[in-house]
């Protein structure tokens, strides 16, 4: 299947179509797998925030197709939060209309001399001025867009987060909806080239082989995965707030407290959909409608209809700093939107300087549950203001900086701040959050979704019924769920297709479909194995090994105090050691020689 890219060159002005080598469509297929190969390509040792830095927003190989959910785009470059080369993936309608432009994606590279914005249509590419844009949120962005350029456009932008080079700065797609490729700071490197947005818009259809075989393994599903994800169609993802705490799985006071059934049913779906629930909407293809607009009710933003926070945002401004305040919690999603921040490691940054303030490590105060503490941390933030300008670089360089037993406060892994999903709740999830190769990532594995579950490991080749509590036989599990996830990336598809129990049998048959290419479940498992080992090749390029494959010092040594997952620590050193043999991987976390030779990868450099 060939593939029609973009390169834009910033710094020149300079515009030109290409396309891939196919052997890269077809051992990588789209998405971040694409991008990565490419990547690897190139010189990898550049800074995030230089010119040379590449930006790329590559959609899955069967998004914008008839196939559910297909909506994805990973935009990929070198963190500047990390200093990883990253990832991060946006639902929404964005990749849609790329796709619908004859593009499946675009290169960005250089730096503009002043602010500007892409024009991305089937009549081709416009670098055009953004200097009325720059200082706009991401919402006022996305609308003075649409008066520009007409109906049905859509914007991926950057808000004052990303102008201002925040480390953990969101491309925000969708306007007031609210989607975000939010994780490792892409936004920054898009302010970084001077880049304000990419708006797209096309009317041609990507191509299906056999839209028969698509729709009769639509058919198949639909009812599967609708009848399997009611509570995220009804409430979204902040739907599972009180059945996550009752696990032990919600973090509670930066990663330290046990419990808080009270706090939890204040802030959680239920109670923000009967309060302020103003409707309802999905991506692209998307049959779970797990969008909800929420009226905001405090702040500067009140009466304005908004996103309502998903469950990691009810995690990251409501049990992470004690805040049970659900108004304060949607008017926090709100202005972490409009700003363009990523609310998991924005609300980490919070909590981690409401514990620096309790413990007397800074002069500022910052006290627990203070919602105008919170509001006006996030504003700090992105206007690089007072406290708010140490937190903007992520808690690892702010503990640095603040020195003593900061470090301790600051939880991450690689340089990123984790996920909401406890590893002392689900111990596969340890493994996830240490070997992810963005950093302390829960979507690279989603080992929760089986040990908890939600999808049935059958539907891998493994066993359904594990002890969450115990640190042994999760190698296999976290190893071929990180796989499979990989597979969900290239392919441009939401992984919520998990929950209605689509398994890799399934895609497959919509590659097939879509491409006309034969390919089974072993093959796609096997494609995604190859990625993932290609994503840690590049970062072992950059120095990556097993030092770097840890948990911090909360998660390794501090049980949770009580609830669901009381007492429970995961033994990392022991699973990395099943975990590295598995993989191929030497002792050192490098993968073998002939880990790269069964997978193809013994050609490209290292």
């Amino acid at each position: 299947m060939s593939l029609r890219l973009l390169r834009v060159d910033l710094g020149r002005g300079e515009v030109a179509a290409f396309s891939p080598p196919e052997d890269y469509v077809r051992d990588f297929l789209g998405g971040s797998g694409l991008a990565f190969r490419m990547v690897a390509d190139r010189d990898l040792e550049v800074d995030p925030l230089g010119p040379e830095n590449v930006l790329m927003f590559i959609s899955g190989l069967l998004t914008g197709t008839p196939v559910p959910a297909s909506c994805k785009v990973s935009v990929v470059a070198r963190s500047p939060l990390t200093g990883l080369w990253s990832e991060s993936t946006v639902g929404g309608f964005w990749g849609y209309q790329l796709r619908r432009t004859g593009y499946d994606g675009i290169i960005i590279e250089g730096r503009a001399p002043e602010p500007v914005y892409l024009w991305v249509s089937e009549d081709g590419v416009e670098i055009r001025s953004a200097e009325q844009l720059w200082g706009l949120d991401a919402y006022r962005t996305s609308e003075a867009l649409a008066e520009e350029l007409g109906a049905g456009v859509q914007v991926a932008c950057i808000g004052p987060a990303g102008e201002n080079l925040v480390a953990f700065a969101a491309v925000m797609v969708g306007g007031h909806e609210g989607r975000a490729a939010g994780r490792t700071g892409m936004g920054a490197v898009m302010g970084s080239k001077n880049l304000k947005a990419v708006a797209v818009r096309g009317s041609r259809r990507p191509p299906v082989a056999d839209a028969r075989l698509v729709a009769a393994k639509r058919r198949e599903l639909l009812p599967l995965i609708r009848d399997n994800t009611r509570l995220l169609a009804d409430f979204g993802t902040s739907g599972a707030v009180q059945t996550v705490e009752h696990s032990g799985d919600l973090p509670i006071r930066n990663w330290y407290g046990g419990s808080w059934p009270e706090g939890a049913a204040r802030i959680c779906g239920q109670r923000i959909v009967e309060e302020m629930f103003e409707g309802h909407y999905a991506c692209y293809g998307c049959p779970i409608r797990c969008g909800k607009e929420v009226r905001v009710r405090v702040g500067e933003h009140a009466g304005e209809v908004a996103h309502g926070p998903e469950y990691e945002t009810c995690a990251a401004f409501g049990s992470m700093v004690l805040n049970d305040d659900v108004d304060v919690l949607v008017a926090a999603n709100d202005l972490a939107n409009r700003l363009g921040l990523d609310t998991i490691s924005a609300g980490a940054a919070v909590a981690f300087a409401m514990e620096c303030s309790e413990k007397g490590l800074i002069g500022d105060r910052v006290p627990w549950g203070d919602g105008e503490a919170i509001l006006g941390l996030l504003k700090d933030m992105a206007y690089r203001r007072g406290l708010g300008d140490l937190l903007a670089g992520g808690t690892r360089r702010a503990a640095a900086a603040i020195g003593g037993a900061a470090a301790e406060y600051a939880v991450e892994t690689k340089g990123l701040e984790y996920a909401y999903h406890d590893p002392r709740a689900f111990t596969s999830m340890a493994l996830v959050y240490a070997t992810a190769n963005r950093g302390a990532c829960h979507l690279e594995g989603l080992t929760y979704f089986v040990e908890g579950g939600a999808f049935p490991g059958e539907r891998i080749g493994l066993r359904n019924d594990w002890d969450r509590a115990s640190s042994d036989d999760k190698a296999e599990l976290a190893k071929r769920m990180q796989d499979y996830m990989g597979v969900f990336n290239a392919l441009g598809l939401c992984k919520f297709l998990m929950r209605g129990r689509v398994g890799p049998e399934d895609l497959a048959v919509w590659v097939r479909g879509v491409t006309g290419r034969e390919m089974d479940a072993a093959e796609l498992m096997r494609t995604g194995e190859r990625m993932f080992n290609l994503k840690r090749l590049v970062n072992v390029r950059l120095g990556l090994s097993r030092k770097d494959d840890a948990l911090p010092p909360r998660l390794l040594s501090h049980p949770r105090p009580s609830g669901g997952a009381a007492g429970v620590l995961p033994h990392i050193g022991r699973m990395l050691h099943e975990y590295y043999r598995i993989r191929g991987w030497s002792e050192e976390g490098l993968p073998l020689p002939e880990t790269l030779e069964r997978l193809g990868l013994a050609g490209i450099r290292s």
